[in-house]
């Protein structure tokens, strides 16, 4: 589940202005796997987008992701 965590990182550091506060943890269940984002403050509104639409590419690339690996991923991006 380490590539999740790169993943959700990278794109995170791409899309905000201060990408030394990203932070990615990821949680690992049985059948479902919890990636929780964490960004600065002022970096909030850039990863959840207008509508949420940024948030919600985020998770279809994670389902993508995990689908190989028979397991569920959710993105919680905390505040």
């Amino acid at each position: 589940m380490e590539d999740l965590k790169e993943i959700v990182s990278f794109i995170a550091k791409a899309l905000v202005d201060d990408p030394d506060e990203v932070e990615v943890e990821v949680i690992e269940g049985e059948k479902t796997v919890i990636v929780e984002l964490s960004v600065a403050p002022t970096d909030l509104g850039k990863v959840i987008g207008k509508d949420g639409r940024t948030a919600r590419a985020l998770r279809t690339l994670l389902a993508a992701t995990s689908a190989k690996q028979a397991k569920r991923a959710v993105l919680e991006i905390l505040e």
